[in-house]
């Protein structure tokens, strides 16, 4: 049985998945005043270029969809994504009060969500981002990548 015979959609593409992410946070910008869909393409990208499948690169622009209140729960929910994609966005949604250690361990339990949060990781602790913030806050952003990294287990020799 296809989906279609299921009665579901098919999944979106990923210039789709790529449309409404840059529609859900058209408007917004990141902490140095750029545009925010220029980070969701450089994850997107990045996770493309770490070996990521569709799946992922989905997952990758829609990563910060809910988080940031640009998508709900529910929209994730009715979406015409696969299952694993919407499992790998609903692992990088942060929880209001969550723990780092807690959000590491449901990233690290999820299928494919760590390359994900590998290359979000990257992006934002890219030296030419921080070096457009004040400098309290690059340090206190590097720190917390550098912590979230060394909770996913980013930071050993055999490490990707």
């Amino acid at each position: 049985m296809t989906e279609q015979d299921a009665g579901t959609a098919p999944p979106l593409t990923l210039a789709e998945v790529e449309a409404v992410a840059r529609a859900a946070h058209a408007g917004q910008t990141d902490k140095a005043g750029r545009p925010y869909a220029e980070h969701l393409a450089a994850v997107a990208e990045g996770v493309r270029a770490r070996g990521g499948d569709a799946e992922q690169i989905a997952a990758a622009w829609l990563h910060d969809s809910v988080e940031d209140a640009a998508l709900t729960r529910e929209w994730l929910a009715a979406a015409a994504l696969t299952p694993r994609t919407k499992a790998i966005v609903d692992a990088l949604t942060k929880r209001p009060g969550e723990e780092q250690e807690e959000y590491a361990r449901r990233i690290l339990a999820t299928p494919g969500a760590l390359l994900v949060k590998e290359s979000d990781l990257a992006h934002n602790a890219d030296p030419g981002r921080l070096a457009a913030l004040p400098e309290a806050t690059g340090k206190r952003l590097t720190g917390k990548y550098a912590r979230m990294r060394a909770l996913l287990g980013l930071d050993r020799p055999d490490a990707g």
